[in-house]
């Protein structure tokens, strides 16, 4: 059987790179209250798709933006697989650093010479979302599913997930399922797939340091009173030492450091140091002492700062003491960190470091655990082969530097184990202006997910 699926969905490739498009086309940017209109309308394009897979489908509503909930017939005996994605999208802005519009969707070679489509969502991560609906698709042509699915489908991952823990926890005994599947991850590299079996989890923090009650002259006042900018300048200078460690008392506590295994596996991978900074045009890398740059970005906490605001930001010089300034502070975490411990731990450290006369204020902008999911089960076995039927080559064990909140919950609330097999490339510029997918990629990923719904036919 799967044999003719894998022949029905390469001989309708040039129509699943169609309806891509077509679904890519909908700006369904979650944040923006513009968009409203189109985060609706683009939940129900997809329901409609899935409708056309012979699912039954729900736009569920939330307290924000609609949940796409979409199953098979689900029959007695066989495992349940709960699917998740998101078909929200981050802004285009800057809008002037697109080749062509980020809602045009348009295919040319990449750099590397490999033909891909360029457009917002493109792998983030409405592609990798459709390389699931064609793969369905496909399995219903040829007599149907050999398991049951689950689709969740989510209009707010790009806001935090704000509104999935009451819609999970309300929705349980639909969304009961042997183990879920997450494709919203990338390959190793061009060539190298990979299962993703670690992710850091986040905390994100902005600190407020407030003096005067207005903003002041720096010539008549300057030297005389509190600046918040400079405080908060030498405060955030005190969050690593020189060794580029977390400055922050217990910050490391709990931190599960990297087994023997894991760091002989990464250490094989094909990683070149020198091609890693000529890509970002770096002269040097950054990070904490004893560890490599792999292990830094997969597997060690960390803390950056991701914006600062302080007095007059706009054309030409204007000399002013600003009553205020601000910071945001992210700190990626690693599994056994807990995020509620380091939230109190940033707090407190840099309440007692900060100095008479000005105030200082939080704001939390959530957190999330990181994860890590065992490489020997009997799930990843089955993954591992469906990637390689997928892709013709067997997949790398890998972890990622970023954050997916919803696999905590999902583990918390329903009790299940995530599969994250995704089928994006490093390069693929998420979040960034001229954010692509290649199409061989999009291709092998379909064929995977294909191949996935049979090897977990097994469990």
């Amino acid at each position: 059987m799967i044999d003719r699926v894998l022949q029905a969905i390469d001989s309708h490739r040039d129509q699943s790179i169609e309806s891509l498009c077509d679904f890519l086309r909908i700006p369904s940017v979650s944040t923006q209250l513009e968009h409203k209109s189109d985060m609706h309308r683009c939940a129900e394009w997809l329901g409609k798709q899935l409708e056309g897979c012979g699912l039954k489908v729900e736009i569920a509503a939330t307290g924000g933006h609609p949940v796409v909930l979409a199953k098979n017939e689900h029959r007695p005996g066989r495992p349940t697989v709960l699917i998740y994605g998101h078909y929200d999208v981050q802004p285009p802005e800057p809008l002037d650093l697109w080749k062509t519009p980020a809602f045009e969707p348009t295919i040319r070679k990449n750099e590397a010479g490999v033909d891909a489509v360029y457009a917002r969502g493109a792998v983030d991560d409405k592609g990798q979302v459709w390389c699931h609906v064609e793969a369905i698709r496909a399995w219903q042509q040829q007599g149907g599913l050999p398991i049951n699915v689950t689709f969740l489908i989510e209009g707010e991952e790009e806001i935090g997930s704000i509104h999935l823990d009451e819609f999970i926890k309300t929705h349980k005994a639909e969304l009961k399922a042997d183990i879920a599947v997450v494709s919203d991850t990338n390959q190793f590299a061009r060539g190298w797939p990979a299962i993703t079996y670690g992710l850091r989890g986040l905390v994100y923090m902005e600190v407020f340091i407030t003096a005067a009650d207005h903003d002041l002259h720096s010539g008549m006042f300057g030297g005389a009173v509190p600046n918040p900018a400079n405080v908060l300048c030498e405060l955030l200078a005190t969050l690593h030492d020189p060794d580029g460690r977390v400055n922050l008392p217990g910050f490391y506590d709990d931190v599960a450091e990297l087994t023997p295994r894991e760091r002989e596996e990464f250490a094989r991978l094909p990683f070149d140091e020198a091609e890693f900074k000529n890509e970002l045009k770096l002269t040097e890398l950054y990070g904490e002492t004893g560890y490599t740059t792999l292990e830094r970005r997969w597997a060690r906490p960390t803390c950056d700062i991701n914006g600062l605001t302080g007095g007059y930001q706009g054309h030409g010089a204007k000399t002013v003491i600003a009553s205020k300034a601000s910071a945001k502070v992210s700190m990626r975490l690693v599994p056994n960190q807990d995020p509620k411990k380091i939230e109190t731990a940033f707090k407190q450290a840099l309440i007692d470091r900060c100095p008479k006369g000005v105030q200082i204020e939080f704001q939390s902008h959530g957190g999330s655990p990181g994860l890590v999911v065992p490489i020997d089960g009997r799930a990843m076995e089955l993954a591992a082969k469906a990637i390689e039927r997928g892709f013709g080559k067997k997949p790398v064990f890998m972890r990622e530097g970023g954050s997916i909140p919803i696999l905590g919950l999902i583990k918390q609330e329903l009790g299940l184990d995530t599969l994250l097999i995704g089928f994006g490339l490093p390069d693929d510029r998420v979040h960034s202006p001229n954010e692509k997918f290649d199409l061989d990629a999009f291709y092998a990923g379909t064929r995977t997910a294909a191949a996935l719904y049979e090897e977990l036919s097994r469990l």
